[in-house]
Order: structure tokens, then sequence, then C-alpha cells
């Protein structure tokens, strides 16, 4: 437990960073003197970086082991930060924000492959749960923290002073982090196998994990669950309620609050669920997801653009289901996959969302410059987006529910059910 607690700390700090311009997005627009869509081109470098980092750090988990790649991830988003508080051009914070994004990239899938590799397989829904609860608190830092030493202190102390995190989550990470239990077996690069050269296990690894119709819709349940909460959170959310809503700051950060709350809270409850019962994924997928846009239709039809506060808070309380939700993606990717392949099938997944999220933040910052701020046509876009991911997670399911039927049927259920876990520890 303590040294996943290690790789947890990290992916906490990491989550921080991602979402400090959240709370910044207004002093960004002002301190850079850009638009809507320029705005949203530092969270959409960012999350390009970070989706395009997903297979290649999948790789690297796979081959290298997790504390070389959250050593360097954590370099990497530390120096990222420190560059966004000091950068005196929009050009300069736009290489910092990327800068960032590829070292918050490794975090995560290092994170799940802790737990894989530390805990019993039955856990491993609940373990995912949590390491992404734990990332929701470094949201609400970020709100809570960030927000009033940024308006207290300043761009450069708020900014620069966070950076000193990635210092401190690097000592323990250095000097206590091991890869897997004593006796676990074979470390990441002999997973590749004797005699096969670089190029064979990338393509063996992609091609391989790719092909398992649970990867692929391990994906897509990630891509349309993760984004409406992501976007809301990343960029557009204090924007929304304080101009298109009327809201004051306080009482914007404190909705802003609600769905990290409410993140945390429901990430429990649907571990346990899917812990409990594996057929209740799909179920809890779809629903979040009709949910979600029941309650986004909900406040973007109000009469005059302005939705009552009930409304926006039950708005927020759903948008926090959306990160537990997202979750779900990778217990369709888990079994799917052997232990050699976990990081890669991970980092497959993994892109969903990020991909969603950019597709919306792009959406909705050049439909807002082209509307002259009409947020109830931008917001519009989550819709299309949802639809996509809908239609693909119909397409693929019943054929992921087959193979997994049907390796259960061959004898072959055990072996993948312990996948996550080393041979010597099934």
């Amino acid at each position: 437990m303590a040294v996943w607690s290690i790789g947890v700390a990290v992916y906490f700090t990491a989550v921080i960073f991602r979402t400090s311009l959240g709370v910044a997005g207004l002093e960004a627009a002002d301190r850079f003197h850009v638009s809507a869509s320029a705005l949203s081109t530092f969270s959409l470098l960012q999350l390009l970086v970070y989706a395009g980092m997903q297979v290649p750090v999948g790789l690297m988990v796979d081959r290298l082991g997790t504390k070389r790649v959250l050593t360097l991830g954590t370099v990497l988003f530390t120096a990222g930060q420190l560059g966004f508080a000091l950068a005196p051009s929009y050009g300069t914070a736009l290489a910092a924000r990327a800068l960032l994004g590829c070292g918050d990239a490794m975090a995560f899938i290092s994170v799940l492959r802790l737990g894989t590799r530390w805990f019993p397989v039955r856990r491993a829904p609940l373990m995912a749960q949590l390491a992404g609860l734990v990332g929701m608190a470094g949201n609400l830092v970020s709100t809570l923290v960030l927000a009033p030493v940024l308006h207290g202190l300043g761009w450069a102390s708020a900014f620069g002073g966070s950076a000193a995190a990635g210092l401190v989550v690097l000592v323990p990470l250095v000097l206590f982090l091991r890869d897997g239990p004593e006796g676990a077996g074979a470390g990441p690069a002999a997973a590749a196998g004797p005699g096969t050269g670089r190029a064979g296990f990338v393509r063996s690894r992609i091609r391989d994990s790719w092909r398992e119709p649970g990867t692929r819709l391990g994906l897509w349940v990630h891509f349309t669950t993760q984004f409406p909460a992501m976007v809301f959170l990343l960029l557009w959310g204090m924007p929304f309620l304080v101009e298109a809503q009327g809201l004051p700051r306080t009482a914007a950060a404190g909705l802003l609050t609600l769905i990290v709350a409410s993140n945390m809270l429901f990430g429990l409850v649907y571990g346990q669920a899917i812990g409990r019962r594996q057929s209740a994924r799909a179920p809890l997928a779809l629903g979040t997801v009709a949910l979600t846009a029941a309650l986004w239709a909900a406040v973007l039809a109000v009469p005059g653009g302005r939705a009552p506060m009930w409304l926006l808070v039950a708005l927020c309380t759903v948008l926090g289901t959306c990160g537990p939700a997202s979750m779900i993606g990778f217990d369709f990717a888990r079994p799917a996959n052997p232990a050699e392949r976990q990081g890669t099938a991970s980092g497959l997944t993994n892109m969903g969302g990020f991909l969603a999220s950019m597709t919306a933040l792009l959406a909705i910052g050049v439909l807002l410059d082209a509307t002259g701020g009409d947020y109830r046509a931008a917001f519009s876009s989550v819709f299309a987006v949802q639809l996509l991911g809908i239609s693909q997670i119909l397409r693929l399911r019943g054929r992921a529910l087959a193979r997994e039927r049907e390796r259960a049927s061959e004898g072959e259920g055990g072996r993948t059910a312990a996948a996550p876990q080393p041979a010597a520890t099934a």
C-alpha cells in the first residue's frame, strides 16, 4: 500500500498541474491577450500531447517499468508548471503546457500498473477508482487552494509555488518506489521475450492489444464518459458560470468543487458496484452518458440562458459521475489483455477521453468566437461527441462481452482475469 501511495501522490500532483489552468482561464486570456479559441489552445495542446503519448507511455511502462517512467514524468510536468509560471509570451506558455502534458501522460498508466502488480486482481476495479478519486482531489486543490493564491499573490507566485510540489513527490519516488513485490517474476523488459527487436515489440504490443474488442470498447467508453466533466473543469466551466450564468466567482468555484466532491463519492460507489458485479459495467457507463446529456440539455434549454441554481447544482453533481464512469473503460480492457500488455492496453484506452476532450475544447472555443460568445450554441457540440461515442459502444459491446464469455468457456477465463497480476503471484 505504501508503494502504491507514492505513485498515487505523483498522479495527485500531476492532476493539480493539469487542472490549474481551469481556475485561471480568464486571467490567462488577459495575461497573454488572447481570444477564446486561442485560450482553448492551451488545454487543447496539453491534451493533444497527453493523448499522443498514451501508447508510447504504455509501451514504456511495459518495457522499462513503472519507476523509471514515473520519475521521468515527474521531472517533465514539474518543469512544465514552472515554465508556465515564468512564460513571458503566449508561445512560451504553449510550449510549457505541452511539456506539462508530456509528463502528465506518464502518471496515470504507471499508477494503474502499480495497482495490478501490488494488489489481488479482484481489487483492480476498486484500486483504479481510488486512484481516480485521489486525482480528483488534486482538482480540488486547484479549485480551493490555487485559485485564492492566484488572486491574492499573482500569476508567478501561484504557478511557480505550486511547482514545488513536483519536487516534494520526486524524493520518495526515487528513494522508495518499486515496480512490484519481491519474487513477482521477471521485470517489465523481459516481457518482450528473447530475441524480440524493439520495432517488433512495439508493433506486436499495439497490434495484439487493438485486436481485442475489449480494448476498443474500453477506449470508446472512456471517450464518451470522461470529456464533459474534463472540458468543464479544465477550461470552460469557470467562464461559462461567470459570463453566461452571471454567477460570482466564489459561487462558480463552489460548483466546480461540487463536481470534484461528487466524483470522489461516486468513484467509491462505481468501484464497489463493478467489483461485485461485472455485468454492471455497460449499464453504468451508458446510464452516465444519458443522464449527463439530459442535464446538459436542460441547462441549455432554459429560456433566457440563465439556469436556476438548483439546476446548475444538479448538472455539476452529475458531471461528477463522468470520471468514475470513464474508469469502466479500463475494466473492459484489463481482462482482455495478459499481464505483459496491460500498459499498452491502458494507454490505448486512456486515449479515448482525452481525444474527446480535445475535440470538445476546440469546438467550444471556435463556436464561441464564431457566435460572439453564445455559450448555448458552443456547448451544444457536447451532444455530437456523445453520439459518436455511444454508436461505437453499442457496436462493440456485444463482441467484447462475447469474447469474455468465450474465454471463460474455453477455460482461459482464469488466466485472462488474472492477467494484471505477475505470473508468479497470480
